[in-house]
């Protein structure tokens, strides 16, 4: 596939979802002191739905792929829950484990947020099947981030900077869910609506402020300007923005 057909249908896979997991809507109170962690994989419509309350919430969390056929993390979901089931979440601060993707986004919203109840009725059938669709919209692909390939893994966890509904991070959480590496999520939502926009736009004509949420302040103050996906390799010292460029360097180090 091309890489323009590809970007579109990432497009198409957050329009369809109402490109919900973009906006930081109620940044949590504080971070946990040791993070979240989710067992997952990028192609389940029930994960997407934890995924963009986690953007929503501004929450970094620790992601072990779990794609089918995988054996580096789907062991350890059996171990610890007795079933494999996803997404599964463990919260280490609290001794938490959980499955079902509306009783973690309960969790996570009433723990760290103070958020009341989610949605029932109409609103979560609704925002089941447009996840869905969102999953079937990458089907030209095969599904990316469904099946595992042969990998090496990494000695420690890569770092991603990201957002749930950002096409161009979604490619690169593919291919990370189909390598089954692990990697700390720091989640870097929109926190304002001058952050709408590519960064050319946004940082030239506009000139408006980059450092609106803690990720991208970091992002400003490390590397000069807020783009997304940024990817940091602590194995290699590699840090990289840039889909096409990330998706390369993990085909090239960590792909068998």
């Amino acid at each position: 596939m091309s890489r323009s057909l590809d970007v579109a249908t990432s497009v198409l896979a957050s329009q369809l979802r109402g490109w919900r997991g973009s906006m930081v809507r109620r940044a949590a109170r504080q971070q946990p002191a040791q993070p979240l962690e989710l067992y997952e994989f990028e192609a389940s419509p029930y994960c997407r739905l934890v995924r963009e309350r986690l953007t929503e919430l501004d929450l970094d969390v620790m992601v072990y792929p779990c794609p089918k056929g995988g054996k580096r993390f789907r062991p350890v979901v059996k171990k610890l829950g007795g079933k494999q089931q996803y997404p599964f979440m463990v919260d280490p601060n609290t001794g938490t484990s959980l499955y079902e993707s509306y009783d973690i986004i309960r969790y996570v919203g009433e723990t760290y947020a103070g958020l009341p109840r989610n949605p029932r009725g109409l609103r979560r059938h609704l925002a089941l099947a447009t996840a869905l669709l969102a999953t079937l919209s990458r089907g030209t692909r095969g599904l990316r981030g469904l099946k595992a390939r042969p990998s090496r893994a990494p000695q420690q966890p890569l770092e991603l900077y990201s957002f749930e509904s950002s096409p161009y991070s979604r490619l690169v959480r593919e291919v990370l869910c189909e390598l089954e590496i692990p990697y700390l999520l720091h989640n870097t939502g929109k926190a304002r609506l001058s952050d709408i926009g590519p960064p050319q736009v946004r940082d030239k004509l506009l000139k408006a402020p980059k450092d609106t949420s803690r990720n991208r302040r970091f992002l400003e103050k490390h590397t000069g300007r807020v783009q997304l996906p940024y990817l940091i390799d602590p194995n290699t010292g590699v840090e990289m923005y840039e889909s096409a460029d990330i998706i390369a360097y993990l085909e090239k180090t960590y792909a068998a």
